[in-house]
C-alpha cells in the first residue's frame, strides 16, 4: 500500500499541474488522496487539517508577514529610486554602465525587501526604459532584471531562508543562513556583472561620464538610511539583540517612518499597502500550509529514508551524489514555486547530504540558488513572467538573451556546491 500511495501522490500532484490547478490546491489535494488510501477519510482529514494547522504555528513564520509588509513599504516609498541613483553613479562611467546598475540596484532593493519579484518589477519597471534609451535591447534588460532579482533571495534579510529554517527542522538557524547568504549573492552578482561587462564590451555599449566624488556622496547620503535597515536588521539578529521575527517588525517600522519622512507615501497609504500585504501573506501561508502537509506525509511514507538508501547505493561517490541531488532540484525548481519546493524536498535531501558531511547551512544556501534558477525558466517561472511583464516583452522574445545568464548562475552553483568555504567563512567567524 506504501507504494501505491507514493505513485498516487506523485501521479496526482504532477496531474494537478498539467491541469494548471493552483500549487498550493494541487498540494493539498494530492497529500489528501494519498493519506486516504492508508486511513479511514474522516481520520485522514482530521489529519491533514492539523497537519496544516500545526504547519504554520510557529514564532519564526511570524517575520514573514512583517517582512511582505516592509518590502511592500519600501516598494511605494522611493526607496527605489534612491538606491538605482546611488549605484548608477558608481558604474555610470563603464561601458554598459546601466546594466550594472539593474544588478546592483537589484541586489540592494532585494535585499532590502526580502522579495524578488518585489525586486524585479520595482527595478525593472524603472531601469528597462532608461536602458533602452541608452540603447540596450528591451529582451536584453529584462534578461539582466530577472536573474539580478533572485540575489535578494539570498542576500539578508530572506523570507526563503526563514522557510529553509523552518523546513530543516532546527538543523540550521536563522542568523547562521542569514550570515551565510552574503558571499553567495555577492558573487552571482558579480558573475552577472562579469558577464555583462564581456557583452557591452563585445556590443560597444555606450558609456556615461564619470561623476565627481562629491555627487556620488550626495546620491550615497541620500540612499544612506535605506542601506542602514540591512546593517540595523542582520546585525541585530547576529549579535543577538533581536529574534528574526523582532527584526522583522523593526523593519516594518523602519521603513513606514522612512517613507513618510521621504513623503511619497502618506498616511492614508498605508489601508491599501496593508491589503496587498495581506493578500501576498495569504497566499505564502497557504502555500506552507499544505507544502508541511506533504511534507509530514513523505515522513509517513518513509520517502526520506527510500531516498537516502536509493542514492548511497547507487553511488559511492560523495560528490556525484550532490551533483544528482541538484540535477533533480533543477528540474524541480522549473515547474515548482520556491517556497513549497523548499518544503517537501529539504526533508528528502538534507538527511542525504547531512549523512554525507554537508552542513546544513550550506544545503540551505545551495538549494535556494538552485531552486532560484527554476524562477527564471518557464513552464512556471514567477519572476520570468513578472520581468517580461515589466519590460513589455513577450517571454519566448526573452529565452535566447536569457540563456548565457542561466549559464552564469549554474556556473556560479557548482561553485557554491564544491567550495564550502564561500558559504561558511562568515557563519564560521562569528560563530553560528
Amino acid at each position: 500500500m506504501e507504494v501505491l500511495s507514493i505513485i498516487v501522490l506523485f501521479v496526482s500532484f504532477f496531474v494537478l499541474l498539467m491541469m494548471k490547478v493552483p500549487v498550493a490546491y494541487s498540494i493539498g489535494i494530492s497529500t489528501t488522496l494519498s493519506l486516504l488510501l492508508n486511513i479511514d477519510n474522516l481520520p485522514g482529514i482530521t489529519t491533514i487539517a492539523q497537519r496544516m494547522t500545526t504547519g504554520i504555528d510557529s514564532f519564526a513564520l511570524l517575520a514573514i508577514p512583517f517582512f511582505v509588509l516592509a518590502g511592500e513599504i519600501m516598494k511605494r516609498g522611493g526607496i527605489a529610486n534612491r538606491l538605482i541613483n546611488f549605484a548608477k553613479s558608481l558604474v555610470v562611467s563603464l561601458p554598459g554602465g546601466l546594466a550594472y546598475v539593474n544588478v546592483l540596484a537589484s541586489m540592494l532593493f532585494g535585499a532590502i525587501s526580502g522579495s524578488a519579484i518585489a525586486a524585479t518589477s520595482a527595478i525593472g519597471s524603472i531601469m528597462t526604459d532608461r536602458m533602452e534609451e541608452e540603447g540596450f535591447p528591451r529582451e536584453f534588460s529584462a534578461s539582466v532584471n530577472i536573474t539580478s532579482s533572485t540575489t535578494g533571495l539570498l542576500i539578508p534579510p530572506s523570507n526563503i531562508l526563514i522557510v529553509y529554517a523552518l523546513a530543516s527542522g532546527g538543523a540550521a538557524s536563522v542568523a547562521a543562513l542569514f550570515i551565510a547568504g552574503y558571499l553567495p549573492g555577492i558573487l552571482l552578482g558579480v558573475a552577472l556583472m562579469g558577464y555583462i561587462a564581456f557583452v557591452a564590451i563585445k556590443r560597444d555599449f555606450s558609456k556615461g561620464d564619470r561623476l565627481p566624488f562629491i555627487q556620488i556622496w550626495t546620491y550615497f547620503r541620500k540612499a544612506f538610511f535605506s542601506l542602514l535597515l540591512l546593517v540595523i536588521v542582520v546585525g541585530g539578529i547576529v549579535a543577538g539583540i533581536f529574534t528574526a521575527t523582532e527584526a522583522s517588525v523593526i523593519a516594518v517600522l523602519y521603513a513606514a517612518v522612512l517613507a513618510l519622512v521621504y513623503g511619497v507615501i502618506k498616511t492614508k497609504d498605508f489601508p491599501s499597502i496593508l491589503l496587498t500585504s495581506a493578500k501576498t501573506t495569504a497566499v505564502v501561508m497557504f502555500l506552507i500550509c499544505t507544502s508541511m502537509a506533504m511534507s509530514w506525509l513523505f515522513s509517513f511514507e518513509g520517502i526520506p529514508e527510500l531516498m537516502s538508501t536509493f542514492l548511497l547505493d547507487q553511488f559511492s561517490n560523495k560528490f556525484i551524489i550532490f551533483l544528482v541531488i541538484n540535477v533533480i532540484l533543477l528540474i524541480i525548481g522549473t515547474f515548482m514555486d520556491i517556497t513549497p519546493a523548499v518544503l517537501i524536498f529539504t526533508p528528502i535531501f538534507l538527511p542525504v547530504v547531512m549523512e554525507l558531511g554537508m552542513d546544513p547551512v550550506h544545503f540551505g544556501i545551495v538549494l535556494v540558488l538552485n531552486l532560484c534558477i527554476g524562477l527564471c525558466t518557464p513552464p512556471v517561472g514567477t519572476i520570468l513572467f513578472v520581468g517580461s511583464g515589466v519590460a513589455n516583452v513577450s517571454v519566448s522574445q526573452v529565452i535566447k538573451p536569457l540563456l548565457p545568464f542561466l549559464a552564469i548562475m549554474v556556473i556560479v552553483l557548482l561553485l557554491i556546491l564544491y567550495i564550502p568555504q564561500i558559504t561558511m567563512i562568515l557563519p564560521d567567524l562569528f560563530g553560528l
